[in-house]
């Protein structure tokens, strides 16, 4: 229509280029950090929702697993992986830290990451931050008080929340600030949809991968500052 004769490549050349194409995610942070993990699930191929609640789930359902490592305070996303959807959130906080180069101060994450592997990984990869990471309902001690070793970071949080409470000890000691992982998987979800297009893991990833770059970017063009507006003859 505008009589401009470009070269656009076809879609196999995009599909080919893309199982390798490195995608850098545009970060702004050179200051220690705070890192909020958390995953969700993305379609990649099968029937609508009307389709399995009519006629039942199908086999060929499938979905892979996007997992974010977010700046709490800027709302950054930091780091990005995904995989299939049988590999647990525990077995990626390697490859996340292993994206991050500034100090982290805070790790935050839900029950899921309260493992061994993961207080290693941080043990060995942020081994100055301070674990915000709730034990599970059943949990037991690691490393009982009769030994002249050091203090394991997870007996701690569990020794609190038996003192104060679960709920309490969220409060005090800041675990609600992983909330804006939830808030970028919401992001995500809401302006590129729950869907993959491509059908091969690499170009999948790329795929995720450019989103969250763009997400980066509308981040660095302004976040909205949220507060709370009493309401008239209420006294907050």
């Amino acid at each position: 229509m505008l009589g401009m004769h470009l070269p656009v490549p076809d879609h196999t050349t995009l599909s080919r280029r893309g199982k390798d194409l490195e995608i850098v995610l545009p970060k702004t942070a050179s200051r220690h950090i705070d890192l909020a993990m958390d995953s969700t699930g993305l379609k990649i191929y099968g029937e609508g929702e009307w389709k399995v609640r009519t006629h039942g789930k199908s086999k060929r359902r499938t979905w892979c697993k996007l997992h974010l490592g977010v700046d709490p305070e800027s709302g950054e996303i930091e780091a990005v992986a995904l995989t299939e959807n049988s590999v647990d959130d525990a077995r990626m906080v390697e490859p996340l830290l292993q994206q991050i180069d500034q100090p982290i101060d805070r790790f935050a994450g839900d029950g899921s990451y309260d493992k061994r592997k993961v207080y290693n990984t941080l043990n060995h990869l942020a081994p100055q931050a301070v674990v915000l990471t709730p034990p599970r309902q059943n949990a037991r001690i690691w490393q009982h008080g009769n030994t002249h070793d050091e203090r394991l970071k997870r007996d701690e949080n569990l020794c609190a929340v038996r003192k104060l409470g679960r709920k309490a000890w969220k409060d005090s000691s800041g675990y609600h600030v992983r909330s804006p992982a939830e808030t970028a998987m919401f992001r995500f979800k809401t302006i590129f949809g729950e869907r993959l297009s491509a059908r091969l893991l690499e170009t999948q990833t790329t795929q995720a991968r450019i989103c969250c770059a763009a997400l980066n970017r509308m981040t660095h063009l302004g976040m909205p500052d949220s507060y709370k507006v009493p309401r008239e003859g209420v006294v907050a």
